[in-house]
């Protein structure tokens, strides 16, 4: 049953992120009910990641799938990003959408990165922060309240997102 569940789920995530590809590449201020759930989830290597352990920094968390063509496209980005944020309270943390360990393993094998990669492999975590579309991206402030969201690609280097992360990490 909890196969058929997880390809359920696979199926409906492939097609909200055929969805997300023409959605805009923008962040949007947060207006939704949803108070950052709290998570402990472990990543590839086996480490278990809390996002309580992240407070004090602006916070990107993503949501993502290995058969999202968009969240393929802008990993690179989110590289540059995090070289081009060092020395500032700014982190990312990725959440793979309940696939399991060699599959994500795989993927960093063509597509490396230098951020946590958590896996989620029940669905339980996505269920709670009621996603829908891959890649789901979530700002949190430093006391790891959700004050932004992005569904759908964008290019995380870019200088104007570069500039207004900056600024975010210069408020309180």
């Amino acid at each position: 049953m909890n196969i058929y569940k997880n390809l359920l789920l696979s199926i409906l995530l492939a097609l909200y992120s055929s969805l997300a590809l023409t959605a805009s590449g923008t962040l949007k201020p947060y207006s939704g009910k949803l108070d950052s759930p709290q998570f402990s989830l472990t990543d590839v290597q086996n480490k278990k990641h809390t996002l309580s352990d992240y407070q004090g920094n602006i916070v990107l968390v993503q949501f993502w799938a290995t058969y999202c063509t968009p969240c393929r496209k802008e990993m690179p980005t989110m590289n540059n990003l995090i070289k081009k944020m060092d020395g500032k309270p700014f982190k990312i943390i990725t959440v793979n959408m309940a696939e399991d360990k060699e599959t994500v393993d795989s993927f960093l094998q063509q597509v490396p990165v230098d951020f946590p990669v958590l896996l989620d492999s029940d669905g339980s975590v996505l269920s709670q922060w009621k996603v829908f579309a891959a890649p789901a991206n979530f700002i949190l402030d430093k006391k790891g309240k959700i004050i932004f969201t992005l569904y759908g690609g964008t290019d995380w280097d870019s200088d104007e997102m570069v500039e207004k992360l900056t600024a975010l990490t210069t408020m309180n």
